[in-house]
């Protein structure tokens, strides 16, 4: 047994206070003089008189607290009045309150919280205040207070919720002194870590509170940006966010000392630091802001430091998808990224670059940066220190956290989204992500295609033109990563990826393995507080939060020391995601992850010496190496024999990072980089390519040279390097590229088509003389290369159609083409697709009349897609024939289930579930049976505990799943279809019960809006009671063969 941790049953504004031992109340000393019982819809009375004992206080803390799942917690302090000394009673309607914090809504005078009359079991009452759980309200009182009185209550307005009573739970509280919240926050015992390692707890509050991301100084001090003014709760901290040190001076293991290094009204939950020796650069947008400290003092504020606005005009301010932190690459460079608020910013060396979506930035979608290119969404990028020759290695993210490069010069990033599709990836220099459409105006919801995952199109991984996607998880909200090379871990531990997940209270841990010219991503779970994965609080389950401390681990950042451990901060909430917090107390911790009996040494670094910038380059912290890395450059040829020493070195990272560092030194460390390029071993030819090139040294030479390397992963960073050249000398040399293709690589198909970028016909055309031929003849790999190319060639389209309608080949060799047609930009294409769209005969011709109605609308509009449909019989929006498809209404009367936890608690029998799970087949997938309409079951049973597969289906309108929410369409002839949205242009299409596909023209359309409840049965519809839920769930959790 370990320390004993006792949780509060009171919860302060979502705020679980944890107390370590005995004797501490509530808040630490601070005890409430009156607490409630529990108050719920059902209770009877839903009202309680009280009095309460003030004397000698001078002021008054009127707390509610939520019991519940945090809904309909409407809560009233009716006819509050305070008892003098001389007897006499005064109306504390009459008086202001100081402050008053709500977690939803505001508390008001003489009403509910909703806005409308005090009203209590239908009793109406003119005085009080109406709130809604979890809340605050602070009052200062005059002298000779002795007693407080008033009635509390749930108030009538949130009582009843579709016609049954709500979820609400609440309990009163009154304290005569701030309640402060504990500091210690998940117990170290709750974690579960690899067998070997030890959770310690490191930091916690007050020396620091809601850590958004996190640094090492070289002498161990870790630096920390807060959050505490985060979002709605901007004005918690009228001084504005801090930056501050952490540091363990005595050697105990935890940190003893807090120092705030800068802290300014413009700082507002900035979610990025970095340290690079006396400078801090902080991501606060709209700028990415460097603070000096000039004098050597520790001083970053006017009295002893510098503030410059490197760069700005990152939209995104107060909002977690905008500027995140910095990191340096083994190169030297400053690695960063921007979430998908978009961006238009001039970098040092004058080149602007323009970032929109769908999302946000609409007006500078599509539009190219002054490099040429068009960029999109959320973005990666790499400069030098000084803001100059910024340059763009990957774009059209969702929301990208943070991004770590590997001494090999890999780059790991994370990257989410509201439905099930959070992933952790490579980021290929230049690749698309997906996210939006590639000319920036399109969600990806809006190009789904019939029979895609959410996965797949989200990011668009059967279009040509994006990366893959690496590993995707499903629903979480993912935000800080850090590579561990080397350190106090062991050599076993060499090579992990690490990823915060918060929404799912676990830092997840890969090893990446080089798979050809990508790397294959195997999850395991490094460090989580809830190995149960019974998750809450989190956008994918619906955010609703709950009571259980497992689920308040909320990882926002790791990073390793320079002690080599692994450190891992934690905001601490129980809800994350949507840009929402419950924790008032503001609360954080920052946890060790080190071997058992570990003891700290940070190794001294004297900068001033070789020796001193050596050890630095050994660092296992990324930053703290840099330092190293720049003083052996500033050294020069000097340098190069100690460098060089290096490249011998038994550890393959620090052996690498001493190549990146040669091809800077001048010709006699450039000229051993060459000499590398013939190593036996792939990695270090890969890295001697690389460090080369962003030392400008003879790409072309090294192109030529490399192209016909063994290695994928090299011929990959050849055809990289071609992006921009000339046609006339990168074709040859792409073309040499493609014959290594082996029609299976994703990744390496996707370097050539980056390498390709704006010469694609002319790639195209060389390649098809070497490797192309009759149509229906190609081989795999020529196939796959035509459908990324995908030229505006005549040849190309009329060879594109030939495949798609050939009985020969495959359905999925067929459909390839019908994809790369719809990506041909020209009126040939258009004709080609509306001829597979009439034909007869053709099996996917009900997809190529669905790529018609998504192109007429963009890239097709102006080839006359609507005239020739109508032309052939397709598509007349005079002529559509629609079928009504509603909604049954509830059964009058019906039986409701038990909660999904009760149904849970049932013994289910998988030979029942089995028969009776055959009601779910009109819209579920499960196996090979069913239809597409909602979720895929087939899997879902595995991946989910029981309580929630049951609440699922028991309560199906209680937590819709992301992406299958329903549409009511009704037309002007009176028709209503409700189904899912498809797409809402012109014309709608919407996808109904048992999978029928409707077109709506817009011309016919009464009215859209949103349905509030599931478009899945109730299970009284389904003839289901609480025993055939538990059986269904029972077959679903099982193995299905």
């Amino acid at each position: 047994m370990g320390t004993m941790f006792r949780v509060s049953s009171f919860c302060m504004l979502g705020l679980v206070v944890v107390t370590m031992g005995v004797g501490r109340g509530l808040a630490g000393d601070v005890k409430p003089v009156f607490e409630s019982a529990a108050m719920t819809s059902l209770s009877k009375p839903r009202m309680s008189e009280i009095e309460v004992e003030l004397k000698g206080a001078r002021e008054l803390y009127l707390m509610v607290s939520d019991e519940g799942g945090i809904s309909c917690d409407w809560a009233n302090w009716l006819e509050p009045q305070l008892v003098m000394a001389d007897g006499s009673v005064k109306d504390l309607m009459e008086s202001e309150w100081v402050s008053s914090e709500s977690t939803y809504g505001e508390a008001r005078k003489n009403l509910a919280t909703g806005g409308s009359p005090l009203l209590v079991e239908g009793k109406k009452f003119e005085k009080g205040i109406g709130t809604h759980a979890a809340s605050r309200i602070v009052y200062a009182l005059p002298e000779g207070v002795v007693k407080f009185r008033a009635k509390i209550a749930l108030d009538d307005g949130a009582m009843v919720r579709d016609g049954k009573p709500s979820n609400a739970e609440v309990k009163f509280a009154i304290y005569t002194q701030k309640p402060l919240p504990e500091a210690v926050l998940v117990p170290v015992d709750m974690f579960k870590v690899p067998e070997g390692l030890e959770v310690t707890l490191w930091a916690a509050s007050p020396l620091l509170n809601n850590p958004t991301n996190m640094d090492f100084d070289a002498l161990g001090r870790l630096v920390v940006t807060e959050g505490v003014n985060y979002r709605g709760k901007g004005g918690r901290q009228k001084e504005g966010d801090r930056v501050v040190m952490l540091e363990d001076t005595d050697g105990s293991g935890s940190a003893d000392k807090s120092t705030v290094l800068m802290q300014e009204p413009g700082l507002a939950a900035p979610l990025g630091v970095a340290v690079f020796e006396n400078k801090l650069v902080v991501s606060q947008p709209p700028d990415l802001l460097v603070y000096t400290d000039v004098n050597g003092d520790g001083k970053f504020d006017a009295n002893g430091g510098e503030r410059e606005v490197l760069l700005t005009g990152f939209n995104g301010r107060q909002h977690d998808h905008s500027l995140h932190s910095v990191t340096a690459g083994p190169d030297g460079l400053w690695y960063w990224n921007q979430g998908n608020m978009g961006a238009k910013f001039t970098d040092k060396s004058g080149k602007t670059f323009r970032m929109g979506s769908p999302y946000m930035l609409q007006e500078l979608a599509g539009q190219k940066s002054d490099d040429g290119n068009v960029w999109i969404g959320g973005f990666m990028a790499k400069m030098r220190p000084d803001g100059s020759n910024v340059k763009i290695i990957g774009h059209n993210f969702r929301n990208s956290y943070e991004q770590t490069v590997t001494s090999f010069g890999d780059v790991f990033q994370s990257d989410n989204d509201d439905p099930p599709a959070c992933r952790v990836s490579v980021v290929m220099e230049g690749g698309n992500a997906g996210f939006a459409s590639a000319d920036g105006l399109r969600s990806w919801g809006a190009d789904k295609r019939p029979g895609q995952d959410t996965p797949t199109a989200e990011w668009r991984q059967e279009d040509p033109g994006t990366m893959p996607a690496g590993d995707i998880y499903g629903g979480g909200s993912p935000t800080g990563v850090a590579y561990y090379e080397n350190g106090a871990l062991g050599d076993n531990w060499k090579g992990l990826l690490l990823a915060c997940e918060a929404g799912k209270n676990v830092v997840f841990g890969y090893f990446p393995k080089p798979d050809g010219a990508g790397f294959k991503l195997e999850r395991f779970d490094f460090m989580t507080s809830n190995a149960e994965k019974e998750f809450a609080g989190s956008d994918f389950q619906g955010g609703k939060p709950n009571k259980e401390l497992k689920t308040r681990f909320r990882p926002s950042d790791v990073c390793v020391g320079p002690d080599g451990a692994i450190y891992v901060a934690d905001w601490f909430d129980a809800r994350v995601g949507g840009h929402g917090t419950l924790d008032e107390g503001h609360t954080g911790a920052i946890y060790r992850i080190a071997p058992k009996g570990f003891k700290s040494v940070v190794p001294k670094l004297d900068l001033a010496t070789t020796e001193g910038q050596l050890l630095a380059l050994r660092s296992p912290a990324v930053n703290v190496r840099d330092g190293g890395l720049r003083r052996l450059r500033e050294q020069g040829a000097k340098a190069v024999p100690a460098v060089s020493a290096l490249l011998e070195d038994e550890d393959k990272y620090v052996a690498a990072r001493a190549i990146w560092l040669l091809a800077q030194m001048g010709s006699d460390g450039v000229a051993k980089v060459k000499g590398l390029l013939e190593s036996k071993d792939e990695a270090v030819r890969l890295v001697a390519f690389r460090a080369l090139r962003t030392a400008d040294v003879d790409v072309l030479e090294m192109a030529r040279k490399m192209v016909g390397d063994g290695s994928a992963a090299v011929r990959r960073e050849v055809a990289l390097s071609l992006r921009g050249v000339k046609a006339e000398v990168c074709v040859p040399l792409l073309v040499e590229v493609a014959k290594g293709f082996d029609g299976k690589d994703r990744a390496y198909l996707e370097a050539l088509g980056l390498g390709s970028t704006g010469i694609e016909v002319e790639v195209y055309e060389a390649v098809a003389k070497v490797m192309g031929g009759p149509a229906e003849e190609w081989s795999e790999a020529f196939a796959w290369i035509a459908w990324r190319l995908h030229p505006a060639l005549a040849t190309a389209v009329s060879d594109f159609k030939t495949r798609a309608l050939s009985a020969k080949l495959s359905e999925d060799q067929r459909k390839l083409m019908v994809t790369a047609l719809a990506f041909v930009k020209s009126r040939e294409a258009a004709s080609a697709m509306m001829q597979l769209a009439h034909e007869k005969d053709f099996v996917m011709k009900d997809l190529a009349k669905w790529w018609l109605m998504n192109r007429k609308s963009n890239d097709w509009k102006a080839f006359g897609v609507d005239e020739g449909m109508k032309a052939l019989g397709l598509y007349d929006p005079d002529k559509v024939k629609l079928v009504a498809v509603e909604m049954p209404a509830e059964v009058p009367g019906a039986v409701k289930l038990p909660a999904g936890a009760e149904i849970a608690k049932l013994k289910g029998d998988a030979a029942r579930g089995q028969a009776k799970v055959a009601v779910c087949y009109t819209c579920h997938k499960i196996g090979a049976a069913g239809v597409e309409f909602g979720p895929d079951l087939t899997s879902y049973g595995k991946q989910q505990p029981a309580e929630v597969i049951a609440t699922g289906i028991a309560h199906p309108s209680a937590d819709i799943s992301h992406g299958f929410e329903g549409s009511e369409v009704r037309t002007k002839d009176g028709l209503v279809i409700t189904g899912m949205m498809l797409s809402d242009g012109d014309p709608l299409i919407i996808k109904c019960m048992g999978g029928l596909i409707q077109t709506v023209p817009r011309s016919k359309v009464e009215s859209v809006k949103k349905m509030e409840r599931s478009l899945m049965y109730e299970p009284g519809m389904l003839g289901l009671d609480a025993q055939s839920v538990a059986d269904i769930v029972e077959y679903l959790r099982k193995d299905k063969g």
